[in-house]
C-alpha cells in the first residue's frame, strides 16, 4: 500500500484503506454478539454466586430441629435475588398504620396461623399478603436457627432466591415501603453500632444496628434487633467471612455455636415462665 493510500483528509495518517466499508448488518451483527457474550458472562457469574450459597445454605439448614419448643410461633421470609453482580436482601418497611412497631424496617413475615403447614409455608403466605410476593415465585433454600423476638414468639428465618425482575406490590395496610441492600453490608457496613437491650428472658444484652444510605431512595434506613440479626448470620453463612465488627458466635465453629446460643436463650426465657406458674 503506498503512503498517499494511508492518508486520509487533511493528510493525517489512517490505518484504513480508502475502500475499505463495513456494511451497517455486519457491524449490528458484532455489536449484538458482544452483547450477547456480556449477557451469557453475567448469568453464569450470578448462577455460580447463587449455586455457591445454595451450598453453603444448606449446610446451615435446620429443617423443622425446632419446631417442637411450645412457643408461638412466627415466620420471615429473606428474599436474597443477585443485582449488578451482588446478591442482595430484601427488607420491607412497616406501615405507620400497624400498632406494633410501625416504620421499622423488617423481613415480610407474620405469626403462624392454623392452615399453616409449616414455618415455610407462614413465610410465604405472609410474603405474597404484604408484598405481592407469590410462592410459585420463590425458590426456597433452607431455614436458619431461629430466634426469639421481644414478646417470646419463635421466629423461623426463611431463605429464598427470586429473580431481580421481581417487583413488590405493597400492601398499604401493612408495607410502607420495599427496599434492597447488598448482603455484605451486614459483615461489613458503613455504619454501624451496637445497643443494649433486655432480652425476652429479662437477660441484659446488646444488638446490631446498622444504618444504610439508600442511594435509590436517597433515604437512611435503620435496620435493627431481629431483623438485623438473622440478616448478619445469613451473610456470614454465605460469604464465609469475619465481620468488621463482633458477634455473638464462635466464627470457626458457626454451627453448633449458634444453636447452643439459641437454646441458651430459649431454656432462660423457659425456665422463668416456668418458675412464674
Amino acid at each position: 500500500m503506498r503512503a498517499d493510500e494511508l492518508r486520509g483528509k487533511g493528510g493525517e495518517l489512517s490505518l484504513l484503506h480508502p475502500r475499505a466499508v463495513f456494511p451497517q448488518d455486519r457491524v449490528l451483527g458484532w455489536v449484538g454478539k458482544m452483547a450477547a457474550l456480556r449477557d451469557a458472562e453475567d448469568e453464569r457469574g450470578s448462577r455460580s454466586m447463587k449455586d455457591k450459597a445454595k451450598i453453603n445454605l444448606r449446610k446451615y439448614d435446620v429443617g423443622n430441629k425446632f419446631s417442637h419448643l411450645p412457643l408461638a410461633k412466627a415466620s420471615v421470609l429473606m428474599p436474597l435475588m443477585v443485582k449488578d453482580g451482588k446478591l442482595h436482601v430484601l427488607f420491607t418497611v412497616r406501615s405507620m398504620k400497624l400498632r406494633r412497631s410501625p416504620g421499622e424496617v423488617c423481613f415480610p413475615g407474620g405469626k403462624s396461623e392454623p392452615t399453616d403447614r409449616d414455618e415455610i409455608a407462614t413465610a410465604l403466605r405472609e410474603a405474597k399478603e404484604e408484598v405481592g410476593l407469590y410462592p410459585e415465585q420463590v425458590e426456597v433454600i433452607c431455614r436458619l436457627v431461629p430466634g426469639i423476638d421481644k414478646v417470646g414468639s419463635l421466629v423461623t428465618p426463611v431463605v429464598g432466591f427470586i429473580e431481580d425482575t421481581f417487583q413488590a406490590r405493597p400492601n398499604p395496610d401493612e408495607v410502607s415501603d420495599v427496599f434492597l441492600v447488598p448482603l455484605e453490608y451486614f459483615i461489613d457496613p458503613l455504619k454501624y453500632m451496637t445497643l443494649p437491650y433486655k432480652r425476652a428472658d429479662g437477660v441484659a444484652s446488646w444488638l446490631h444496628s446498622f444504618v444504610y444510605d439508600d442511594p435509590e431512595r436517597k433515604t437512611s434506613l435503620r435496620i435493627w434487633g431481629l431483623t438485623a440479626h438473622f440478616a448478619v448470620f445469613l451473610a456470614l453463612v454465605i460469604f464465609e467471612k469475619k465481620p468488621t465488627f463482633a458477634i455473638q458466635y464462635d466464627f470457626d465453629n458457626l454451627i453448633s455455636s449458634s444453636e447452643k446460643s439459641f437454646m441458651e436463650q430459649y431454656m432462660s426465657l423457659y425456665q422463668g415462665r416456668s418458675s412464674k406458674l
